[in-house]
């Protein structure tokens, strides 16, 4: 198959990932010309300024004339509307993706509203990111070394999803296929699960008579497993309700897990809760070393 090169691309949500997306492609010279569609007027003005976009509206039909590449790069609750809104002027053989946390839903709205340019749908998630959020979060180098996992339908166009691999590589990712349900329990494990403890946590802190005191000798290990609480709440939040049944799996699982350890401080078991560290210590130590 030929080399990538995208004459036209446009970002929806030209943040953290939409402008990082961007931001890579035009390093690796894969992209001519970027269009940069958002909310926010002035981060958008801001994209411009970093050179993540060449070009900045909020007409959807402007935009998407002549492009043959489209990112959606949005919370996960707009991602349905913006279907609805792009759904009428995709042109033949535009390749449209997301940068999306959760892909069961995602689908389904998809294969709803694009009809029969569904098949040009090809799901993403780039296993990437930061607490930082915007335009100015955005950087080249995001996704190097970093997993991007595509869960294609089996109507999913074979040179569009080649196309969507193509470019995450070009932006230095490994890409790896799973199918959608794959992906969302995966997730729903080792980072969303992860996000709603960290916002629990402070919220329980927050909500202490003597929160402010707490606060104050909170040190690193608080800092560190908190660090996460600082991301986008609106992100958050349409991420928990999207993927809500795999979450509610793995928030059970480890409210059992909670509960055997009060069970042993409440026993004065040092052994077992010992075993219990040990094992996590190990665990998490042997995948460390399968990362280096």
């Amino acid at each position: 198959m030929e080399d990538l090169e995208i004459n036209k691309l446009v970002v929806f949500g030209v943040g953290l990932i939409g402008g990082s997306f961007a931001a890579a492609l035009k390093k690796a010279d894969k992209v001519k010309h970027v269009v940069g569609v958002g909310r926010g007027q002035e981060n958008l003005a801001r994209a411009l300024q970093l050179g993540l976009i060449d070009e900045a509206t909020n007409d959807v039909a402007l935009a998407l004339r002549d492009a043959d590449f489209v990112l959606l790069a949005v919370p996960m609750g707009q991602m349905a509307p913006i279907f609805s809104q792009i759904a009428p002027y995709l042109e033949a053989g535009v390749v449209v993706s997301d940068a999306g946390s959760t892909k069961g839903d995602i689908i389904v709205a998809a294969r709803r509203v694009l009809g029969a340019r569904f098949s040009r749908f090809v799901p993403a998630h780039p296993i990437a990111g930061a607490e930082q959020s915007g335009a100015s979060a955005a950087r080249s180098d995001l996704f190097i070394g970093k997993k991007v996992i595509v869960t294609p339908e089996a109507d999913t166009d074979g040179m569009a999803r080649h196309r969507v691999a193509q470019a995450w590589s070009a932006c230095g990712a490994e890409v790896i296929s799973l199918s959608a349900t794959q992906h969302d329990q995966v997730l729903a494990a080792v980072s969303h699960l992860p996000h709603v403890l960290a916002y629990g946590l402070v919220h329980m802190i927050a909500m202490q008579p003597n929160a402010e005191q707490l606060f104050e000798f909170a040190a690193g290990g608080f800092k560190d497993f908190t660090r996460i609480a600082s991301s986008s709440v609106e992100m958050w939040r349409d991420i928990c309700m999207g993927n809500r049944d795999a979450l509610l799996h793995y928030l059970n699982a480890y409210q059992l897990q909670l509960k055997q350890f009060v069970g042993f401080l409440e026993t004065g078991d040092a052994h077992a809760i010992e075993a219990i560290f040990a094992k996590a210590r190990e665990a998490r130590e042997q995948w460390l070393a399968k990362k280096i």
